[in-house]
């Protein structure tokens, strides 16, 4: 007999059973895949039957599970810590409906062999809950059920609708507030950033949970209606299937269901306290145990009164005295500690009061007398209500904030804190604008009026006080505020008194720009450009011009209010006439011939076009011939005759072009422009003197005099 050789499989070799087992790590490291396949695994127990160990072994996953979540929002410091909860809500209640779905196909099909029949998960409640007695499993069943739907499903869906309502109303309110804050320099753009994403995600995560508690109501309602169907289905099988007699069935059949019942409802009840503990700690600060202790438990007096109620109800005759005396007992001793605990603090808190007065007070250094502020604003004690807001809502605080915005976008100048101060030696309803202590504008307000002003420059008609415009000295009066609709009706202009101060102090600060422009300032400016700038300031600081020399020159713009926004060009024309001159008003010129889109769109009236006022040939050469001097001693030394027949001449041309409505350009050569602008500045600081290079090649001109 030959002998015959038999093929057996091969066993893995230990290269595939080591990449086997690579796989499955990596799987396991894949947590999107691993919840894929949970996700998937519940709808496969939704078509095919489960055996019974797996059922045991699901059932005890979906307590634990439970467990797991009630854990988490019991130690959350805040509800944004657990903002996943309304999606681990709908896996949980997925599990659960799944595992029910199971449990029924188990019990219809097999109820007739035993207790066992469902797991052993099902039959240890079934006997160790019920008491080997149905009867008593329905009641427990029942009281469940109860509680969760009616007490704990109803309480948090109606705290999670109210709390996703005023979350979703609050949200305008505290952008308002973040966008403030960023506007007074309280907070940078990354922490506005961070807040808004919070706002965001706190009114994402509500509005999530409202519509989450809908799924613990619907479990509930689901868990009720399989237990229904249950009982009646499995004593229909029992009956005319599997030959049992009515009380057999009923007995078999409902011990299983109630026992399914119970180890169903138990996770419910405790997802639903966890989804109860998420809503309604909105506003608690620290995890809730600590909540608890420090509210319930920080006062003494509550305590000893809650020790001696519980001593009165153990005293009286036919309650039981140990239990009552010694919960009595429990919480007295709590009072006294609590109490000896808050006594302790006091006295530490006396004592080191007394130290700090009996400690010699330390000499104010010399230099804190030295500290001046850049801008202060004194109000009388009349108008100490302008800072706590009025019934518009217009507070001057924030509309310091928000001029503090609007300057850093308009100019480019970072205008320092306002110190706000009330003065007692002030009549009560004035105010000082003071710049690096020196006033700068005063006036007085009427903090319970109106101010308008006619823009037609006609008289105003309606009753009030009548006064000036502190800002610009228009006339104007004060009128009651309820004649505010009278006014506008008229087309009046009609402000209120925070924006008059408001107005008021824009003014004189764009006024003294340059001089609030610090060295510090200006060395902050540079380093916060951006770094792909960083390479010019580099090659221009120190080798062409010190960070003072910057300073001036950006300081010389802002005196006739232009823009720095526009660094880099600016450090670019400093860059290119740093190679012919060191004098910084040529140096000053120079830029301003690089900003010439930028003045030229300034000076652009509502027709579209630059009107200007040329400076006659006769008086260019008069001023050329004036100048004195070479490089950093170049002057001008004109003689005061000509000087003020100049004055005269430009005063009257221009005052003839306010009353034609124009508000013109002083045009003149490069050469001179400095010298006519310092001459002008005297006696009319808001002419605008630019020149021939300062004239942008697209843009529209019209001359409208001459001089």
């Amino acid at each position: 007999m030959s002998e015959s050789s038999t093929a057996t499989p091969s066993a893995p070799t230990p290269m595939t059973a080591s990449m086997l087992g690579l796989r499955l790590v990596d799987v396991v490291k894949r947590g999107d895949i691993l919840l894929a396949l949970g996700v998937v695994s519940i709808l496969v127990v939704l078509i095919l039957p489960m055996p019974r160990w797996l059922l045991d072994v699901s059932l005890a996953f979906s307590v634990a599970f439970s467990v797991l979540i009630l854990l988490t929002a019991l130690f959350v410091e805040k509800p944004l810590e657990f903002n996943v909860f309304p999606t681990v809500l709908l896996l949980a209640t997925m599990v659960r409906l799944a595992l029910n779905l199971a449990s029924t196909r188990l019990i219809l099909s097999h109820g007739h062999e035993g207790p066992g029949a469902a797991g052993r998960v099902i039959e240890a409640f079934g006997g160790f809950v019920m008491g080997n007695n149905f009867v008593i499993g329905i009641i427990v069943f029942s009281i469940l059920v109860i509680v969760n739907f009616v007490v704990i499903t109803k309480g948090s869906g109606r705290i999670a609708e109210v709390s996703a309502r005023f979350t979703l109303d609050s949200m305008p309110g505290k952008q308002m507030a973040i966008d403030a804050d960023l506007s007074a320099g309280l907070i940078d753009e990354d922490q506005a950033r961070a807040r808004r994403l919070e706002i965001e995600e706190e009114s994402s995560f509500y509005g999530a949970m409202d519509g989450a508690a809908k799924f613990v109501r619907g479990d509930a309602i689901a868990g009720l209606l399989i237990t229904f169907i249950n009982v009646i289905g499995g004593m229909i099988i029992g009956v005319a299937q599997m030959g049992l007699t009515f009380p057999e069935a009923a007995d078999a059949y409902t011990r299983l269901t109630v026992g399914d019942g119970l180890i169903t409802q138990v996770p419910a009840l405790i997802v639903s306290t966890a989804a109860g503990l998420i809503v309604t700690k909105g506003s608690v600060k620290g995890s809730t145990e600590k909540a608890l202790f420090r509210q319930l438990g920080g006062q003494p007096k509550v305590l000893a009164m809650s020790s001696f109620l519980l001593a009165a109800l153990a005293a009286l005759p036919g309650i039981p005295l140990l239990p009552f005396l010694l919960l009595s007992l429990i919480t007295g001793g709590l009072a006294w500690h609590v109490n000896r605990g808050h006594g302790r603090r006091k006295e530490e808190e006396r004592l080191a009061v007394e130290t700090a007065e009996a400690a010699p007070v330390p000499e104010e250094p010399i230099s804190t007398a030295l500290r001046i502020d850049d801008i202060r604003l004194e109000l009388g004690y009349g108008l100490l209500s302008l800072i706590n807001g009025d019934a518009d809502g217009h507070r001057l605080t924030d509309q310091i904030k928000a001029l503090r915005r609007q300057l850093a976008a308009e100019v480019g100048f970072v205008m320092p804190s306002v110190r706000i101060q009330d003065n007692m030696q002030l009549a009560a309803n004035s105010y000082i604008i003071r710049v690096k202590e020196i006033e700068a504008g005063q006036s007085e307000l009427r903090p319970t009026m109106l101010l308008v002003m006619d823009p037609r420059g006609e008289a105003i008609t309606l009753p009030g006080e009548k006064t000036r415009e502190p800002t610009f000295g228009l006339p104007a009066i004060w009128i009651d505020a309820t004649n505010r609709e009278e006014a506008l009706f008229r087309g009046y202009t009609v402000v209120d008194p925070s924006t008059v101060v408001t107005t008021h102090l824009t003014e004189v600060i764009k006024d003294n720009m340059a001089d609030m422009l610090s060295y510090a300032e200006t060395r902050k400016l540079l380093d916060e450009m951006e770094k792909d700038q960083q390479k010019l300031v580099a090659d221009l600081i120190p080798n062409q011009i010190s960070y003072g020399g910057v300073q001036r020159v950006l300081q010389n713009l802002l005196a006739e209010r232009i823009s720095i926004r526009d660094l880099p060009t600016i450090l670019e024309g400093i860059s290119e006439a740093c190679g012919q001159t060191r004098n910084i008003t040529m140096i000053t010129e120079q830029v301003r011939s690089r900003l010439a889109r930028q003045i030229s769109t300034m000076n652009i009236n509502d027709q579209g076009f630059i009107p200007l006022i040329a400076l006659g040939p006769e008086w260019e050469q008069t001023f050329a011939e004036s100048l004195i001097g070479a490089g950093d001693d170049r002057q001008l030394s004109m003689q005061p005759s000509k000087l003020q027949e100049f004055i005269n001449t430009v005063r009257n041309t221009f005052e003839r072009q306010a009353m034609a409505g124009e508000s013109p350009v002083l045009l003149t050569s490069p050469a001179i422009r400095p010298y006519v602008r310092s001459i002008i500045d005297r006696f009319r600081p808001m002419s605008v003197v630019m020149s021939q290079n300062e004239i942008f090649p697209k843009a529209r001109i019209k001359t409208v005099g001459q001089i």
